[in-house]
C-alpha cells in the first residue's frame, strides 16, 4: 500500500530511526547551531557593523525554516493537541516566537538563544540513551530530596535576613548598607562566597560578622550536594536490589528498566 505524503512526512521529522529521518535531524541540529552562533555573533559590536546584515538574513532564513516545521510537526501528528503541549512541542515554539515578537519589541531577538535547548534531540538522534536514562536518575534524586532542599534554602533565607538586618544596623548608610534590602542581597553575596566588593564593611563588628558568615558560606554550600549524592546513591542501591519478576535475579544496573538476563520488565521502586 502506497504511503500518503503525511505518512512519509511523519516518519522523516519523527522517527529517527529510518535514513531520511535521521538526514533530517542532523540537518535540523546544523541549523540551530548556526542559529544560535549568530545570534552570538550578532552581539558583538564590531562584527555586527561588518555583517549585521548577513546575521538578520540568516536568523530569518532559519526562522522561517524552523517555522515550517513547526507546522509540518503539528501537522503530521497523530494528536498535535499533545506535541503543541509536550516538552519539544513548546521548545520549538519558543524557538521562533522572539524573531517575530522582535518586530514589534527591538532586542527580544536574542531570545532566540533558546533555541539551544532543541540541541537535546541529539540524544535521541545519536543512541544515546544512557545519558537519558542518567538524567532521569539525577531527576528522581532531586525529587527525592526536594523537602530537605526546601527546608534548607528556607534556613539559608532566614540567616540572609537576619544577617543583612544586623549588617545594617552595624554599617549604616553611610558605609554603603543603605536599607535592609540592601544589607540582604550583600549577605546573599557574602554567604555564597561570590564577593563582588561593591559593598564591605568599615567596622571591626561588620568585618567580623562579614569574617563569620563567610566561613559559614563554605558550609552551606556543601549541604544541597550531600542531599542529592545521598539520593542518588540511595536510588542506585535500591534499583540494583530490584528482583526481575519472571526470573527472580538481581543485580540490574542502575537505569536498567529491563531485565538483562530474560528481558521481562522490571517493577521498579518509582513506579510501584
Amino acid at each position: 500500500m502506497t504511503k500518503s505524503i503525511r505518512q512519509r512526512l511523519y516518519i522523516i521529522i519523527f522517527e529517527a530511526d529510518t535514513p531520511a529521518g535521521k538526514a533530517f535531524d542532523v540537518a535540523l541540529l546544523w541549523a540551530i547551531v548556526i542559529s544560535v552562533l549568530a545570534v552570538i555573533l550578532e552581539s558583538v559590536k564590531s562584527l555586527n557593523e561588518h555583517y549585521g546584515q548577513f546575521f538578520k538574513i540568516v536568523e530569518w532564513v532559519l526562522t522561517i525554516g524552523f517555522s515550517i516545521e513547526f507546522i509540518l510537526r503539528l501537522y503530521v501528528s497523530e494528536t498535535p493537541k499533545k506535541y503543541a503541549f509536550s516538552f519539544y512541542g513548546i521548545i520549538d515554539l519558543l524557538a521562533v516566537l522572539p524573531a517575530y515578537i522582535s518586530l514589534v519589541f527591538t532586542g527580544t531577538q536574542y531570545l532566540l538563544i533558546i533555541r539551544a535547548l532543541r540541541l537535546l534531540r541529539v540524544f535521541r538522534i545519536l543512541k544515546l540513551g544512557r545519558f537519558v536514562g542518567e538524567g532521569e536518575q539525577l531527576a528522581r534524586a532531586l525529587k527525592a530530596s526536594r523537602h530537605k532542599i526546601t527546608v534548607f534554602l528556607g534556613s539559608v533565607l532566614t540567616v540572609v535576613m537576619i544577617t543583612g538586618t544586623a549588617m545594617y544596623m552595624i554599617e549604616g548608610g553611610e558605609n554603603g548598607f543603605t536599607s535592609i534590602p540592601v544589607s540582604m542581597y550583600w549577605a546573599i553575596v557574602t554567604l555564597t562566597t561570590v564577593g563582588y566588593g561593591d559593598i564591605a564593611p568599615q567596622t571591626v563588628i561588620g568585618q567580623s560578622l562579614a569574617s563569620f558568615i563567610m566561613i559559614m558560606g563554605y558550609a552551606i554550600i556543601a549541604v544541597p550536594t550531600g542531599i542529592v549524592t545521598a539520593e542518588l546513591t540511595k536510588d542506585n542501591a535500591e534499583r540494583k536490589k530490584v528482583k526481575c519478576p519472571n526470573c527472580h535475579q538481581s543485580g540490574h544496573d542502575a537505569i536498567a528498566h529491563y531485565c538483562k538476563f530474560c528481558g521481562t520488565a522490571l517493577i521498579l521502586p518509582d513506579e510501584k
